[in-house]
Formats: C-alpha cells, structure tokens, sequence
C-alpha cells in the first residue's frame, strides 16, 4: 500500500466526493471531529493513529494547521504531505487566499454540514441555551458570543444538498441579524492533495522529520490568535 489518507470526520462528505472525482482508491483514516478546540488533545489523536500505519511510503493528512495541533506530528516510515493552511475552512474554500479576502470583508462564521452533524456548533449551542434559559437569554447569549461577526457563510461544495442545512441556518442568521449567504466552495486543494503536484501550497514532511512551524510558513501565513481567527466552534 503507497498511500493513505487521515482525514477529520468533519469534512467528510468534502473529502469522499475530491476521493470520487480523482478516482484515487487510497484508504482513509476518518480522525474523530470535535477537537479542534482542543490543539494538544488533537494532535495526540493524529500522531497516535500515524503510529499505527504501516506500508505506506505517502500519508496525506486533510487538515489545516489547526492551531498548531500538527506541530511535532511525525512518522517515522512515511513522508507526510499537509496543506499549508491554517484550517480545514481555507481546505474547503479551495486557497488560504480566498479564505483571507473574506475575512477582510466582514466578520464572517462559516458552516458546512459536516460541522452541524459532527461538532457542538453555533446552532446546538443556541439550542441549548433555548432549552436552559429560554428565547429571550439565549438570544441574548449568542448576540454577545457574535458581537465581531455580521455574516453567517454556508460553504457549498456541493457534497450534499444545501438545502438540507441551508433553512436551519437561515432562520438562526435572521434570529440574531446576521447576513445569510452561501458561497461556492472549492474542491481545487483537496483534489490536489489527493493527486499533487505538491508544490509549494503543502509541506512535505520526510520520514523520520518532525512538523515544524516553519514548514507551515507560505506567503506570511501564521498562526492567528483564538480571538482573531473566524472558526466553528467544537465539541
């Protein structure tokens, strides 16, 4: 076996449709969705299946930099192949660039599927604060957890029907005033991980060589504060 995928759980439905396109038949190693909030225990999880794997020469890991959870992740019998990208949001838009012009245009909270099936999101968040306190105190709650945000994005990359997500979030951006779109997503990075070239759009780890901040580093791309960065929230 050459290669493997370690995907999050999160992106699946994104992931299984780049698998299908490219006609790739690598087998993938689906990581539990949930710990994006916590860095550490993420990165364990990854380097603990990593651990695990045996003849392959290519492990592709569909994951942004995620608040530096890859930092340290090594194998010592395959390289490591990892977009250069400082999450799974920029994976599905297609480009960090594109991910940034965004972000400079309003304080957006993007959504997919994936996250409200997988992870405590905005939305089961919001329910359950109904359910605790009310209406009225929930809305307040999430008012004040969204002060910095004015748009609620839902990413399509057409894996799935929006429409099976797109009336939830609708309604939950007009209870709060926020703007509701959708954006066309871009399968281009998970294709072109999944069948390269891997250029300088991905950090390529050699076997036996620990991931460095360094090898995440592409057109002044860094590590955003929590504050600062626009992510799902996560269980």
């Amino acid at each position: 076996m050459g290669t493997i995928i370690v995907a999050c759980q999160t992106i699946r439905h994104e992931v299984n449709l780049a698998i299908t396109e490219t006609g790739v038949h690598y087998p993938v190693l689906w990581i539990e969705s949930g710990l994006h909030n916590f860095p550490d225990r993420l990165g364990q999880v990854i380097q603990a299946e990593i651990n695990k794997i045996e003849n392959v020469k290519t492990i592709l890991l569909a994951f942004g930099y995620c608040g530096n959870s890859l930092l340290g992740i090594n194998s010592s019998r395959a390289q490591l192949i990892i977009p250069r990208v400082e999450d799974c949001i920029s994976l599905l838009l297609g480009s960090y660039e594109r991910r940034q012009t965004l972000d400079k245009e309003v304080g957006t909270y993007f959504l997919t599927k994936g996250w409200l099936e997988n992870e405590q999101n905005l939305l089961s968040e919001y329910e359950r604060c109904v359910a605790k306190y009310g209406k009225d105190k929930a809305l307040k709650v999430m008012k004040m957890m969204l002060n910095n945000y004015h748009r609620l994005m839902v990413i399509d990359n057409q894996a799935y029907q929006s429409e099976e997500i797109v009336i939830k979030t609708k309604c939950f951006a007009e209870a709060l005033g926020l703007n509701h779109e959708i954006i066309d997503g871009s399968p281009r990075l998970l294709k072109k991980l999944l069948i390269g070239p891997w250029d300088d759009e991905f950090a390529i780890i050699k076997a036996g060589e620990k991931v460095t901040l360094e090898h995440m580093l592409m057109n002044n791309i860094v590590e955003e504060s929590d504050h600062q960065r626009v992510c799902i929230l996560s269980s």
